[in-house]
C-alpha cells in the first residue's frame, strides 16, 4: 500500500513584521502623489509641501523599534512593515493636532478677526492672506481683539467712540407744529440724497435703507452771545483784582493749573451750551420727537446727531472690522505641523503612540481567532489583551501630553513667573543686608 499524500492546512501566518524597515522605495512609481504604505501621504507624498525624508526615515526605524518592544526576537509579529508605516503617519499627525489645540487656547482671543483660509483635505491651506505663513509655529503680537471688541460696542453704548458713524441731519421747525418723525425725515433725506434744511448732499444716502435709526443727540442753537472763554484780554485762571482782569501781561495774569482744571470748565462751557442757550427742550420716543414749547412761528433749523443700526455679520463696504475672520478654533489658520519642526520630546511620543497603534493593530490580526488548533493542543492567543493595552496606552500618552500642555500655555507662565518672583522677594527679604562704613 503506498504512503498517503498529506497536505495541512498551514496553522501559521504567513505575515511577519520584519525586523527592520526600509525608507528606500516606499514612493508608489504608478503614482506620483500616492504612497504605498501611506494612507494620507501628507509627509511622504513627494508633491507635498511636507514632504520630508527625515519622516521616512523615522518610520523605517519605527520598524526596529515596534519590533524589538512587542518581542519579535521570540514570537511572530503578525502584521507589516506597512502597517507600522501608517501607525507611525498617525502619530505624527495626532502630535501635531494636540500641539495646534494647544496654541490654540494660547492665540485665540489675541487673533479674532483677523484673515483665515480654505483648507484642502489635509487640512493644508490652499488660499488665504496666512498661506504658507505657518502661524501655528509664530508667536503672535498681544492684541486683545476680543476685549477691544467688547470695549467698542460698551464705547458706543455710552456715546464715547466705538466702530459706528456718526451722522448729522437737519429739518426746518414749522410754527405751530410740536411732533416730528425723525426716523421718516432722516430715510427721505437718504433716498432723496438731499438734507431736508439745508437740501445739501447727505452722507448716508446709501446706508439707511429701511433701517432704524438711533438718535444720539438733538440740539438747537440761538445766536449765541460771546463768552471769552480763552480770550488774549482776559477770561478765565486769571490772578489779581477780578474787577479788573485782563489788563496786564499774559506772564502776570494767567497762572499754571492742572489740565484737568481746563477739561472742566470745557465740559461746564459745552454744559451751558446746551442747557441757557437754547429755547426748547424735547422729549424722544421710538425716534418720535415733540418739542417744549410749541413754536409759535418759524424759528429756524433743528439738529440730529444719528447713527445706524448695525448688522453684526455684515462688514462695512468701506473699512473691515475683522467680521469675516477668525471666530473660533475651526477658522485659525493652522496647518499640520512640518516633521522638520517637531523636536525630540516630540518625536519620542510620537515613536510611544506609534508602538500603541501598532498593538492595536495586532489585537485586530489576533482577535479574528481566540486560538490556533495544534496536534493535541490549542495555542492561545492574545488579541483581547492586547487592545486592552492599546487602548490604554493611548490614552495615557494623550493624557500626559494635554497635562504637559497645560502647564505650558501663556496664562499658566505668567502666573508661574509671578510665584517665582513672589518667592524670590521672600527670600531677598530674609537676607541679611550688609552693613556698609564711610
Amino acid at each position: 500500500m503506498p504512503n498517503p499524500t498529506l497536505t495541512p492546512a498551514s496553522t501559521t501566518s504567513t505575515v511577519i513584521l520584519t525586523s527592520t524597515g526600509s525608507a528606500d522605495g516606499l514612493l508608489d512609481t504608478n503614482s506620483a502623489a500616492h504612497t504605498v504604505n501611506y494612507p494620507l501621504g501628507i509627509y511622504a507624498d513627494a508633491s507635498s509641501v511636507l514632504y520630508d525624508a527625515n519622516f521616512l526615515s523615522g518610520a523605517s526605524d519605527q520598524v526596529a523599534y515596534t519590533y524589538k518592544k512587542l518581542g519579535g526576537d521570540v514570537l511572530d509579529i503578525e502584521i507589516t512593515v506597512g502597517n507600522v508605516y501608517s501607525a507611525y503617519e498617525e502619530a505624527v499627525l495626532e502630535y501635531s493636532y494636540q500641539i495646534n489645540i494647544h496654541q490654540a487656547k494660547n492665540v485665540l482671543s489675541d487673533l479674532l478677526g483677523m484673515s483665515t483660509g480654505t483648507f484642502d483635505n489635509n487640512g493644508q491651506m490652499t488660499g488665504g492672506d496666512a498661506s504658507g505663513s505657518e502661524v501655528n509655529l509664530s508667536f503672535p503680537k498681544y492684541e486683545f481683539r476680543y476685549a477691544r471688541r467688547i470695549g467698542e460696542g460698551l464705547s458706543r453704548e455710552a456715546a464715547v467712540g466705538g466702530n459706528v458713524t456718526m451722522y448729522s441731519a437737519s429739518f426746518s421747525i414749522t410754527g405751530g407744529q410740536q411732533d416730528y418723525d425723525l426716523q421718516t425725515i432722516i430715510s427721505r433725506s437718504a433716498m432723496n440724497n438731499s438734507d431736508e434744511a439745508t437740501g445739501s448732499p447727505v452722507d448716508y444716502a446709501d446706508v439707511i435703507g429701511n433701517k432704524k435709526v438711533r438718535i444720539e443727540k438733538v440740539y438747537y442753537k440761538t445766536p449765541a452771545s460771546m463768552w471769552r472763554f480763552y480770550g488774549y484780554y482776559g477770561g478765565l485762571n486769571v490772578v489779581g483784582n477780578l474787577n479788573y482782569y485782563g489788563q496786564y501781561a499774559d506772564d502776570t495774569t494767567f497762572e499754571l493749573i492742572p489740565a484737568w482744571h481746563n477739561k472742566l470748565q470745557a465740559m461746564a462751557y459745552e454744559d451751558h451750551l446746551w442747557t441757557r442757550l437754547s429755547h426748547y427742550s424735547y422729549e424722544l420716543h421710538n425716534n418720535k420727537l415733540r418739542i417744549y414749547p410749541i413754536p409759535d412761528r418759524f424759528v429756524g433749523n433743528m439738529w440730529v446727531q444719528f447713527t445706524t443700526e448695525l448688522d453684526g455679520w455684515i462688514e462695512d463696504s468701506d473699512r473691515k472690522h475683522g467680521i469675516e475672520g477668525i471666530n473660533n478654533m475651526n477658522t485659525l489658520p493652522f496647518e499640520n505641523i512640518p516633521y522638520k519642526n517637531i523636536n525630540a520630546i516630540g518625536k519620542h511620543w510620537i515613536r510611544r503612540y506609534a508602538l500603541a497603534i501598532a498593538m492595536g493593530m495586532l489585537s485586530q490580526v489576533r482577535g479574528k481567532f481566540s486560538s490556533i488548533p495544534i496536534p493535541g493542543e490549542s495555542v492561545q492567543l492574545n488579541g483581547a489583551n492586547l487592545a486592552q493595552a492599546s487602548a490604554a496606552d493611548m490614552q495615557a500618552l494623550k493624557e500626559e501630553l494635554k497635562s504637559i500642555l497645560d502647564e505650558m500655555t501663556y496664562r499658566a507662565l505668567a502666573e508661574k513667573d509671578a510665584q517665582m518672583v513672589a518667592s524670590t522677594k521672600t527670600v531677598l527679604e530674609n537676607a541679611p543686608l550688609l552693613i556698609y562704613q564711610g
